[in-house]
């Protein structure tokens, strides 16, 4: 709130005052057998992850998730499932760091982008492809189709 009276609401001194929140000495320390808070790995993760848009759609053969990764190579991009269920899209943005090139501004994000998704039971985990296209991720995963219904079985009733 205090930003905000200042003018400092820009997304830079919004990153600053996130990495004030958490002060080294208490980042994944134990006192007495507590934790004092969440790891640094956590946050970070948890930034990259709110940071990273990401939309989920059902079609009817399959999963859709389509992801933002602006100016990301498909070689910067890594998409794996872990714990068997959990599919993990990552990728990191570095700074073009040019040594004549003074910043005047800086808005655009950097650093790591991350989602994880937990796949429903009808995901088909050996079926999952991902094309990247105009900084846009798009992976497919395919369900398993549903097992067909049994049929009833008729039996014949004899007559003593």
């Amino acid at each position: 709130m205090a930003g905000i009276v200042f003018g400092l609401e820009n997304p830079m001194m919004t990153a600053l005052q996130h990495l004030l929140d958490i002060p080294d000495g208490e980042a994944g320390n134990t006192a007495g057998g507590e934790k004092q808070g969440p790891t640094r790995a956590y946050v970070r993760d948890a930034r990259a992850m709110a940071a990273t848009p990401a939309d989920v759609k059902e079609l009817p053969g399959a999963y859709a998730f389509v992801v933002d990764m602006p100016g990301l190579g498909s070689g910067d991009i890594q998409v794996q499932v872990e714990d068997e269920r959990v599919l993990v899209i990552s990728g990191e943005r570095r700074r073009e760091e040019k040594e004549d090139a003074k910043y005047l501004r800086m808005e655009r994000r950097m650093g790591e982008l991350m989602r994880k998704f937990v796949l429903p039971e009808n995901a088909d985990m050996e079926k999952i492809s991902a094309v990247c296209h105009d900084g846009v991720l798009t992976v497919s995963v395919e369900k398993v189709p549903p097992p067909e219904p049994k049929k009833p079985k008729t039996i014949q009733v004899q007559v003593a």
